[in-house]
Parts: C-alpha cells; structure tokens; sequence
C-alpha cells in the first residue's frame, strides 16, 4: 500500500539471523506483560463489600512505522488488588484518574473471574490485554487523607469523620492524651461529658479538691 511504513529496517534482511530475530521482536511485541494505566472507571466507592473491578486505559500510546501515537482503547472488567486475608481487610478502593500498575497473566482468567474458584482458561489466548489485574496506584499526587509513618511516629489524618467500631477498646498511651474537642461517655441517652458534667448530693465549700483518686 502506497505511504504505508512498517517497522522493518534494512538491516532486518542482511542476513536469515536479522530475519528471524526481527520476526521475534515482532511477536514479542505482541504480548502483554505490564503497563501504566489510567483508571476510568470503578464497580466500588469505599463500600462495606466484595472486592471490585476496574475500567483501564494504558498510558503509553501504540506508534506506527512513522513514530505516530494511537492511543490504547479501554481495558474493562480488571479486577484490583486490595490487602485482604480472610474476612479481614484493608479497604482502600482505586479512585477514576488514579495512576497505577497493571499487570497481564499468560493465561485467559475470565472463566476464574466469574467462578473464583480453580478451573481451566475459556480460550488458548495468552498475555492478552484483557488478562490483567490492578495492583495499585503510583505517579499519584498529594494525599489529603492518610497514613503516614515517620521517624516522628504514626500519624493518621481525615478530612471527616473518625470512626473506631469495636466491642471493646483500649487506649494504651505512657504519655498524655490531648484533646481539643469534647470528650462524651455513652453517646446517647445519659451521656455524660468530661467539661460539662455535674454531681448531685455536693456541696459548695470554700477549699479545692484533690486530683481524681484511682476508682472513683
């Protein structure tokens, strides 16, 4: 076809080892193995809940004989990485225009993708671009929300709201604890606050009491 530049050289029919080796590449090239993508889309937004899917985008473009860029189409349906053992995990789900890893088995996983559980691939494809799995996020800005661990100890920030569920919780800290907000016992009904509660069958005298005694 007229205008229509491939990749081969010269140099790739100097000799039947140039030819093969060329044939090589070009195959080689054909597979994928890992890539930087963009995530588009995802099943999951922070939810109490199994863990989701992606929709990719590779961030390199394909180029031509010529040197000119195509970008890569969507990649959907790519299931994410989260650090999870058991029923207990972290839950941290990726974000659309997050940047990050994805990586591309050498066997077609769609049939384990809809059963979870071992099996045989639904085709003889290979290293194909619908195989992948997300592992998480790089080349990413400034976090708002974090944990971060220093020389300085651990921090951890929130633009919202806290929230420690449990049946029981112990606070063990050597030093002291500093507050500047209320501090409430039994939310709720007869709750009682650490600068505005009252006792009751008190009276007034003119002395200061002592510090609060272990068990009272």
């Amino acid at each position: 076809m007229s205008g229509v530049v491939g990749f081969q050289e010269v140099t790739d029919t100097a000799s039947d080892l140039n030819a093969q080796s060329f044939l090589v590449n070009q195959i080689i090239g054909r597979l994928a193995t890992t890539a930087l993508v963009k995530v588009l889309s995802v099943t999951n937004s922070g939810g109490v809940e199994a863990v989701g899917f992606v929709d990719v985008q590779p961030m390199v473009h394909q180029v031509d004989g010529t040197g000119n860029p195509t970008p890569h189409g969507r990649i959907t349906n790519i299931p994410y990485f989260r650090l999870q053992g058991g029923s207990d995990a972290i839950i941290l789900d990726p974000k659309v225009g997050d940047i990050g890893i994805c990586v591309f088995c050498s066997r077609d996983i769609s049939q384990i993708k809809r059963s979870k559980a071992p099996g045989a691939p639904a085709s003889r494809r290979r290293y194909g671009w619908g195989d992948g799995l997300y592992v998480g996020g790089v080349l990413n800005g400034v976090p708002e929300q974090y944990v971060r661990f220093s020389s300085a100890g651990i921090e951890v920030k929130t633009t919202s709201n806290l929230v420690i569920n449990a049946q029981n919780a112990t606070l063990d800290a050597a030093g002291n604890l500093g507050v500047k907000g209320e501090v409430t016992a039994k939310v709720g009904a007869g709750q009682v606050t650490l600068t505005q509660h009252r006792q009751t069958g008190v009276q007034t005298g003119a002395g200061t009491s002592g510090p609060p005694q272990a068990g009272t």
